[in-house]
Order: C-alpha cells, then sequence, then structure tokens
C-alpha cells in the first residue's frame, strides 16, 4: 500500500538556511496507517536542548501537552518529531556512491533517530528531513521512521504556512455563516449519487487545531526549558509599562463600573420600601419595557468586567479559541459605549431643543386627536366612502367612541404640563443609561398616551369578534352541522324547527349589521396598528442597537484576517520522481513514483454581510410565515 504525507512547515523553517543539526517539534496526526500529517510547530538548535539545565526532555514535553487544548490532547500529543540536517553523510565510515536507503543505515545513530538526550520514551514515528538547494523552498524529507518501518517511497505534500498569531491572524475550518442551500431538483443526476459514494476526505480540524497552538507551544516549551527570555522580557521596561498602564486602565473602569452599578442598586433597593412600593409596581407594569432595557444594562454594568478577565488556558493555547473569547470580551463594552454615545447624541440634542419638541408632540397629539381619531368617528356616524351602515348602531359607537376620546383628551389637558418634564426624563436617560433604555421609556409613554385607542380597540374587537362566531355557528345550524370541541371536527347534528326557527331570527339581524361593526373594526383596527408599528419600529431599533457587534465590525475594518472560513492551498511546486538513487528509480514502475508537492495554506476571509448575518438572523428567528398567517387570520376573524 502506498503511503502518503503531509507535513506541515512554518514559513520560518523554509526561509532560513542556517539550521544545521536541529530538532523539530510539534504533533504527529495519524489518520489512517497509509496517511500520516506531521505538523511542525518550531524547530531548535541542539545547543538549546543542551542547555536545559539538567531538566528531562520528557518532563518538559510532558508539561507543554498539557497547557495544549483537550480536544488536541486527546488525538494527538506535542513531542519531538524528527531531526534536520544541512548534509546526508553524517558518518564517515558510508560509502562514497551510497544511496540515501544506504546512508541512513550507516548514519541512523549519528543523525539522530530516535536518540535524543532526555527523551525517555520515543514515538513510533519520527521524521529526518534535510537541506537540499536543488528542491523547492530548499527542504527535502530525506525518510520516516513509520511504526517501526523506514519508509523511502511516499507521496509528500510539503505545506507552508504563517504561524498564526494573536491579534493578526489564524485558521478556521468552520464556515460561521455558510450560504443556505438552494432547493434540490426532484430527481437528482446520476453524477450526485456517485459523488455521495465516494469516501470522504481525511478530516483536518486536528491539523488546523494543531497549527493554531504552534506559537503558543513554542512559547510554552521555551519558558519551561529555559529562563533567559522570560528573564528578559519581563525586567524589559516596555513591557513593565505597558502592563502598568493596561493594569491602571482595567482597574479605572472596574471601579468605576462597580460605582455605577452601586448607585442604580441603591435607588432600587430605595424604592422597595413599603412607602414606595406602589411605585414601583405600578412603574414596572406601565413601564415595562423600560425596566428590561434597564435590566439589560445593569447587567452589562455587572459583568462585563468579568468578561475581560482571562483565565481559560484554553483559550490562550489556541489562537482561535483565543480570538473567538477576545470578540466576546470586547462585544459587552463596545455595546455598552455605542449606545452610551448615541444616548448622549439624543440626549444632548432633546435638552438643547426642548422647547421645540415640547411644541411639535402638542401639535401632534392635537392633529391626531382631532383630526383623525374625532373627525374619523363622525364620518363613520354618517355615509363611510357611500356605504350605507345602520344609523342606530352607528350612531350608539360613534358617541361611545367620542365619549373614551373626549374624556381622555380632557386628562391629558391636565398633564400637558408634564410632557416637558417627559422630554428632560428621556434625555437625561439617554445621557445617563444610553439609546436603548430613552427609547424604551419612549415606546412606554406612547402606549399609555394611546390606552384609550387600545381600549377602543378591545372593545370593538369583542364585539366584532362574538358577532363573528355567532354568525358561524347559527350558519353551522343551517348545514346541519355543530363543531366538536374535544375532537376538533365538524360533526352532523339533527336540529328542531324550533332551532331553526330561532336561528334564523338571529341571523338575519347579525348578518345586516355586521357592516357597521366591520367599519368601526377596520377603522380602530388601522389606528391601533398604526401606533403599535411605531412602537415596533423604535423597538426594531433597540434591537439592532443590541444585536449589532461593533467590535467585529471594527476589527475587520482594521485587520480582515481575522475572521477566516475555511483553507485553500496554493500549489507552488509538483513533481513525480523525487528519488535521487539510481537503483530505486529503476525498480519503480511510472505508475508508483512518488509524488512531491509543495503548496502555500492559504485562508478565505468573512464578508461585513457574512458577520452581521447570524446575528440578526437570530434576532427575527421568532418571526416566520407561519406566524404572520396566524396574525393576520386572527385580525380577520377578531383575535387580537
Amino acid at each position: 500500500m502506498k503511503r502518503q504525507c503531509r507535513i506541515w512547515l512554518p514559513k520560518l523553517l523554509t526561509s532560513t538556511d542556517d539550521l544545521s543539526h536541529s530538532l523539530l517539534f510539534g504533533w504527529f496526526v495519524l489518520h489512517s496507517s497509509s496517511c500520516l500529517d506531521v505538523v511542525v510547530a518550531f524547530i531548535t538548535d541542539e545547543s538549546f536542548l543542551s542547555s536545559n539545565g539538567g531538566s528531562s526532555l520528557q518532563d518538559v514535553l510532558h508539561e507543554t501537552n498539557e497547557k495544549m487544548p483537550l480536544t488536541l490532547r486527546y488525538k494527538a500529543a506535542f513531542t519531538l518529531l524528527g531531526c534536520y540536517d544541512s548534509c546526508l553523510s553524517a558518518n564517515g565510515n558510508a560509502p562514497k556512491n551510497a544511496t540515501d536507503e544506504d546512508l541512513c543505515r550507516y548514519s541512523s545513530l549519528s543523525c539522530g533517530c530516535h536518540k535524543v538526550d532526555g527523551l525517555g520514551s520515543v514515538s513510533s514515528h519520527w521524521i529526518h528531513m534535510v537541506h537540499d538547494s536543488s528542491s523547492e523552498r530548499g527542504i527535502r524529507m530525506h525518510h520516516i521512521h513509520w511504526n517501526g518501518d523506514i519508509v523511502f517511497q511516499c507521496d509528500v505534500h510539503v505545506i507552508v504556512y504563517d504561524p498564526p498569531v494573536f491579534g493578526s491572524h489564524h485558521f478556521s475550518l468552520s464556515f460561521w455563516n455558510a450560504s443556505p442551500q438552494t432547493k434540490a431538483p426532484l430527481k437528482k443526476p446520476s453524477w450526485v449519487n456517485d459523488l455521495h459514494k465516494r469516501q470522504p476526505l481525511t478530516e483536518m480540524e486536528t491539523v488546523i487545531l494543531s497549527i493554531n497552538c504552534a506559537a503558543s507551544a513554542e512559547i510554552a516549551y521555551r519558558k519551561l526549558s529555559t529562563q533567559l527570555e522570560t528573564s528578559s522580557r519581563k525586567f524589559s521596561l516596555s513591557y513593565l509599562i505597558s502592563t502598568l498602564a493596561w493594569w491602571l486602565l482595567a482597574t479605572l473602569l472596574s471601579s468605576l463600573s462597580s460605582l455605577y452599578y452601586s448607585l442604580i442598586h441603591f435607588f432600587y433597593q430605595l424604592s422597595s420600601f413599603p412607602i414606595f412600593s406602589w411605585v414601583l409596581i405600578a412603574s414596572r407594569r406601565v413601564l415595562k419595557n423600560t425596566w428590561i432595557n434597564f435590566r439589560i444594562r445593569s447587567c452589562q454594568i455587572l459583568y462585563w468586567p468579568i468578561f475581560l478577565q482571562e483565565n481559560n488556558m484554553t483559550s490562550i493555547s489556541c489562537v482561535e479559541d483565543a480570538e473567538k473569547a477576545a470578540l466576546q470580551r470586547h462585544s459587552t463594552w463596545s455595546a455598552m459605549a455605542v449606545d452610551l454615545v448615541l444616548g448622549n447624541l439624543i440626549g444632548l440634542s432633546l435638552l438643547f431643543n426642548t422647547g421645540d419638541v415640547y411644541s411639535w408632540v402638542l401639535h401632534f397629539a392635537k392633529e391626531f386627536t382631532n383630526d383623525i381619531l374625532r373627525s374619523g368617528c363622525v364620518w363613520l356616524m354618517g355615509v363611510p366612502a357611500g356605504f350605507k351602515l345602520n344609523t342606530e348602531l352607528a350612531g350608539v359607537l360613534g358617541m361611545v367612541s367620542l365619549n373614551v376620546i373626549q374624556i381622555w383628551s380632557t386628562l391629558w389637558i391636565f398633564m400637558a404640563s408634564f410632557i416637558f418634564y417627559l422630554i428632560r426624563a428621556v434625555a437625561v436617560m439617554g445621557i445617563t443609561f444610553g439609546a436603548t433604555v430613552s427609547a424604551s421609556f419612549v415606546i412606554d409613554v406612547i402606549t399609555f398616551a394611546t390606552l384609550h385607542v387600545t381600549a377602543l380597540h378591545w372593545a370593538i374587537t369583542l364585539v366584532y369578534s362574538h358577532q363573528i362566531q355567532a354568525l358561524a355557528a347559527l350558519w353551522r345550524l343551517f348545514r346541519g352541522r355543530k363543531m366538536n370541541p374535544l375532537r376538533q371536527r365538524m360533526d352532523s347534528y339533527g336540529y328542531t324547527v324550533k332551532q331553526h326557527v330561532v336561528g334564523s331570527l338571529l341571523f338575519t339581524p347579525l348578518l345586516l349589521l355586521l357592516p357597521t361593526t366591520s367599519v368601526f373594526f377596520i377603522f380602530f383596527t388601522i389606528t391601533s396598528t398604526s401606533v403599535n408599528s411605531i412602537c415596533m419600529l423604535i423597538e426594531f431599533a433597540v434591537s439592532i442597537i443590541h444585536a449589532t457587534p461593533y467590535a467585529e465590525i471594527m476589527i475587520w475594518l482594521v485587520r480582515r484576517q481575522r475572521f477566516p472560513c475555511g483553507v485553500w492551498f496554493e500549489i507552488e511546486h509538483y513533481k513525480k520522481n523525487i528519488l535521487n538513487s539510481s537503483s530505486d528509480r529503476s525498480n519503480n514502475s511510472p505508475e508508483k513514483k512518488p509524488v512531491l508537492m509543495v503548496s502555500n495554506l492559504r485562508s478565505n476571509f468573512l464578508s461585513i454581510g457574512q458577520i452581521l448575518l447570524p446575528h440578526y438572523t437570530t434576532m427575527f428567528s421568532g418571526i416566520s410565515a407561519s406566524s404572520l398567517t396566524t396574525s393576520a387570520r386572527g385580525v380577520l376573524s377578531g383575535k387580537r
């Protein structure tokens, strides 16, 4: 069976020539008996290993492996992969005209294969790479020890990758926002069925995960093996200044947020006393949306300092997990910052233009009451759009509606002086708590100000729905049918003559009065829906402010490489005959010649739409075609 090996090399390794007598560290990912992935994390000189200070290499590898993510530890262990030499004939006793296989047999002990000081137990795999100026990238695989066998002939795919760095870039196989699949035809082509029968490609999750952990593995290894680099970094002046500055900033922000939350909690506890308990209960019922967004803001203020802490070792060791954790930390404070900025802009605008806003609100309330509600009710009491309605019923419904409108308008005359202070309250809430809290307060004020419209709509809906239900029941009586509520079906039923007579006497006036009731129902439904639509638009804006990932947008504008979505290979070199030995070339047929392929690991990046779409999809997840159909059916049947 022909064996295949993929070697994942850091870009720095392929661009450096002076790496003689070095050791390779990384992971062996064995997918099958014939497929092996070798992920090289870093390379170090043997002299650096000899200055270890007496500590065992096996212990250092074990402690470094403990710092890796748990998923990677279960699938592959961080270990010593092999060695890298600048020449092949390390042993002077080797023949002059020896082949690669002969050179390995003569120099297997001197080249370092399976014999490294400080390594107690060796792995079942070992790779030996050499410098070859004639090959692509100047590096060639000499041989592999594969489960006790020395393998010279295998297909080699060398993949050069740029080591991921936190804040710069990383690799990811997951598509954060895959586009929805198109609807497949009823009959699939034959080639589609053949494609599904093929064996799936080798999973690369472990390989990509190990690549994302390569930089942290090198740092952890060097910190454990020697303290020189750590000490020089720790006592550098720039490192101390930057660390102290970030610590002071974090302490200041945490203290301000704690003080802010303490003031909020103090006023909340003050309102819970028996003297002010009725105020708290009434405000929770009237200002329901304001309380919801106020609670969201309080939770953000309370918990976002906790999100800033980096206590998870997995996020530190894996660049991909660290990027996701950083986005989660930054999303909270960025949402609060944008909300407060918008709130201050709106609040300051309202404070400087309170008089103009107050005049506009009074004018709009007057126009809405006189030109829409009162004029509409008077128009419905006559002949609306040429329809002849029942004069008595239209007069009763119109007079009741006019009286309710007049009573509510009279009450608002006494409350008009408070509108000026309500505008100031909206401005202060926007400056203090953000635009979402002030917008929610506006929704509650609009809901309370249009309470008479809601009451009239509820009353006419009650009359209209009962009238529709009575007509539907009488229509079933004429058809000899009866509704079975237990089984939710229509059953046959024999009605008496008296029941038919009474049904006829009731059906006729209800049917003739239905147009009058329907006209009033349509008018108040349109009015109430218009008011609710304004509130829904404001609530939609609040949801957009909460759902927009501001941190991700800002980071995407600066560095798109931090949002990968899949990888691809850029092929640099492809060659079938990679053997230098003439005897090996004569013993192999052209079909079985080993293949060498050199490629670069590239990454795709998310667009701004792909970043925003998952957040907005979650926001609109409750809206569907069935919910819209149910709402339309409820409006037609008189159900609120």
